[in-house]
């Protein structure tokens, strides 16, 4: 029989234990001891199951306490000086100092993990004396021999993949970095065949990046360095997220295994293969199942694929698999009990995909006959949903159809826009404003759980609510900011409080997954045709704004950001739906400002994630993401202000295209990347309005005025100071009241301090 496989598995547990766990433990409320059995509990449990599913070749060492390329910095004792560790295994507080920050040292950067929306903790290289602190992979493979009695296969982050996502080096350093980690890695793969590992999975998914060919020479001397000090030891090489770059040159590395996408990487990856073959002495990791993605596989599409790869790979040498982790998808379909059937029914997710991955080994392995009650029942769950009435609204289709064909553009330049806002506005140097949210304590958490409930009526909720409204619209005024916001207490999530008033979504009870840490989302799913319904946001921001002379601007999640973080239909082009929502949203838009709402925010923090990992591909992706924000806002008056904000640190290569969404004002998250982001603006002149997060949210501490001060100091040396505006670098909802109003009292006094010392030029 064929083998199965999979390349990680969830973290969170089925009700989110990993999650609670880790917040427990951080909150001193469990002991370090209760903490480590805890997860180890969770992680054996995660390892049964595949077990009980018959998954042949089990992942470990693909759980993690935090992050797993975090992990992996701190395997190499690869630690940032200003945590001042001394070497050795590297210690629990450390760890999460590294990732969370302490009082005294800032977080390392978190980004995005390629083009998901799963974040990483960036490893800083510069002064670190790497050394091998324990044998992670070789830990996880004992316990689970030992505990369950199963073969598992260690997975590892290849050396190239880990340096590449690196910072603090430069690129002259590459090859001294690769000298220092390689005999590391070298002990590793040793110490794991001295114990009788038969596979291990290294993953590389760089390699479906573009490289050049300086890094397939290093690629060359990484794997034939493992198969000279480590000869007995299957190394399976995995790529993922997208097809190979370089098929040829990878597929010849001295490895007995490669691992392919056959999903996001489908056409590259099968092109390759035809044109190529696969090498007759290594093995085939067919990813056919989406490890990304939450609908069920369309079995006979992938039982076809399997076969024609038959052709190519003997069936001792092919290994069915998942596209990549299924860190990205909810843990099981099985917790749904209020889902309408016909979607219930085409949904799979992790614990489900191990199933078809069970189906698919049987069926490649003996007769389709064996499983043909199965391809009848995935034959009806696809049909069924594709005949639902909700996919195939012709009136938002048609209307649509035509607005994406007109010209989407503001009635006058932003130059024009700008005189006519300042002069409407009033706004002193430097104006001041945050993201949108404030803390969510949790008084709100109870009560929106009452009103979820029944047990509160909506007036009662919506009188809780102007309460928040109240108490924030005073403390913002309290702490002198000039743009204050409403606060967003109504809002549980910035994707799904408006996936649940327009048509065309639904909504898990437990489809979590994992953003970073121990901050899940619970994606909605766009199953059918978007639609505007009724006004979504004017209540409370009409409200708000009556509350105070200050602008409070409007707060709306963008079309590409809704899209991008939610679960979405794969039978239409991901454009199509982004202009579905765009259209959708510029009718909120229009409500706003006919309520007398005169800045508008359209949150577009995810456009950068969803930019394809191929750059032939960027340019098109692009081109309409910017169209859908254009369509969303570009009916306004001229003295309307569009704000937006993004998250990420590397857009340096898509200036152009922030640019042309036109906003007037775009906030950029820039704090834990330390000003690189400056940077960008060093090399491109940038002609609208923009604030660069000037402390970061994500860490617990309270940041000095003087770090925000040197921060705007060296904004100014490149942008505008009259198009400049001042904000954290993203939204409160997760921090504590004191800590927020602290930290947003120091932004203030950074401002006034800039204020003093600005100096008009002409």
């Amino acid at each position: 029989m064929i083998k199965s496989s999979v390349l990680g598995y969830p973290r969170i547990g089925k009700d989110r234990e990993w999650k609670k766990a880790l917040e427990a433990f951080w909150a001193g409320k469990l002991e370090e001891s209760d903490f480590h059995r805890q997860l180890q509990e969770i992680r054996l449990n995660h390892l049964r199951k595949q077990q009980e599913r018959g998954i042949t070749l089990i992942p470990v060492n693909d759980f993690s306490y935090y992050d797993h390329i975090l992990d992996t910095a701190a395997m190499f004792g690869i630690i940032p000086q200003r945590f001042s560790y001394k070497g050795g295994v590297v210690p629990l507080s450390t760890y999460y100092g590294v990732a969370r920050g302490t009082k005294e040292a800032t977080a390392s950067e978190m980004t995005k993990w390629f083009n998901t929306n799963y974040h990483y903790i960036v490893p800083e290289l510069d002064g670190a004396l790497p050394q091998l602190t324990e044998n992670k992979p070789l830990i996880a493979y004992r316990e689970a021999k030992e505990k369950l009695g199963i073969e598992g296969k260690p997975v590892i982050v290849g050396p190239l993949t880990f340096l590449k996502l690196s910072k603090g080096y430069s690129q002259s350093e590459t090859d001294l970095w690769l000298e220092r980690l390689l005999p590391l890695y070298v002990q590793i793969l040793q110490e794991l065949s001295s114990e009788g590992v038969e596979w291990v999975q290294i993953d590389e998914p760089i390699l479906v990046t573009k490289l050049n060919n300086e890094d397939i020479q290093r690629l060359n001397t990484i794997y034939k360095t493992f198969a000279e000090a480590a000869p007995k030891l299957n190394i399976m090489l995995q790529t993922y997220f997208e097809s190979v770059q370089y098929y040829s040159d990878v597929v010849a590395l001295p490895v007995k295994g490669i691992g392919l996408d056959f999903v996001h990487g489908y056409s590259g990856n099968l092109s390759s293969i035809r044109s190529h073959g696969f090498p007759a002495d290594k093995v085939l990791g067919a990813g056919i199942i989406d490890g990304r993605g939450i609908w069920k596989a369309p079995l006979r599409n992938k039982l076809e694929l399997l076969k024609e790869l038959s052709t190519s790979v003997k069936p001792e040498s092919l290994i069915v698999q998942t596209s990549c982790s299924l860190l990205h998808v909810p843990v099981t379909v099985g917790s749904e009990t209020k889902l309408a059937p016909e979607l219930k029914n085409a949904l799979a997710f992790a614990d489900e995909k191990l199933d078809e991955l069970a189906i698919l080994a049987k069926a490649i392995s003996s007769d389709d006959a064996e499983i043909a009650a199965e391809l009848e029942e995935n034959d009806r769950a696809h049909e069924a949903l594709k005949q639902s009435s909700d996919r195939n609204r012709s009136d938002i289709q048609q209307a649509v159809a035509s607005i994406s064909n007109q010209q989407l553009v503001r009635s006058r330049p932003f130059a024009d826009r700008n005189v006519a806002q300042q002069k409407k506005w009033q706004l002193p140097i430097f104006p001041t404003t945050t993201i949108g949210s404030f803390p969510q304590s949790a008084e709100v958490r109870k009560a929106r759980q009452l009103w979820r409930k029944g047990e509160w009526n909506t007036e009662q909720y919506a009188a809780f609510i102007r309460e928040q409204i109240d108490i924030w619209i005073k403390l913002q005024e309290e702490i002198g900011l000039d743009v204050l916001v409403h606060g967003e207490f109504e809002r549980t999530d910035m994707v799904e409080f408006f996936g649940e008033k327009l048509a065309g979504f639904a909504f898990t009870q437990n489809g979590w997954v994992q953003s970073y840490g121990s901050r899940c989302v619970k994606p909605p799913v766009i199953f059918g045709d978007v639609a505007f319904i009724g006004e979504m946001t004017v209540e409370e921001t009409k409200y708000a704004q009556s509350r105070t002379e200050r602008p409070v601007k409007g707060m709306l999640t963008g079309p590409i950001t809704i899209m991008n973080w939610s679960f979405v239909r794969e039978d239409i082009p991901r454009e199509q739906i982004a202009y579905q929502l765009a259209y959708a949203l510029r009718q909120e838009v229009e409500a706003l400002e006919k309520a007398g709402i005169g800045m508008i925010q359209v949150d577009e923090p995810a456009v950068r994630e969803g930019l394809p990992l191929k750059e032939e591909e960027q340019a098109n992706y692009l081109a309409w993401a910017v169209k859908a924000f254009r369509m969303t806002t570009c009916t306004v008056q001229d003295t309307t202000q569009i704000h937006t904000h993004m998250c990420y640190c590397e857009f340096h290569d898509m200036i152009d295209s922030i640019e042309a969404m036109d906003a007037d004002v775009i906030s950029i998250e820039t704090s834990r990347s330390h000003g690189e982001l400056i940077h960008s603006f060093e090399l491109n002149t940038y002609k609208l309005g923009i604030g660069l997060g000037v402390y970061d949210i994500h860490s617990p501490r309270v940041p000095r005025v003087e770090e925000m001060t040197s921060m705007i100091e060296r904004a100014l040396r490149v942008l505008d100071p009259k198009l400049f505006w001042i904000n954290p670098d993203c939204g409160l909802k997760t921090r504590g009241l004191e800590e927020t109003v602290d930290s947003l009292r120091n932004m203030v006094k950074a401002t006034q301090i800039a204020r003093e010392q600005y100096v008009p030029v002409g």
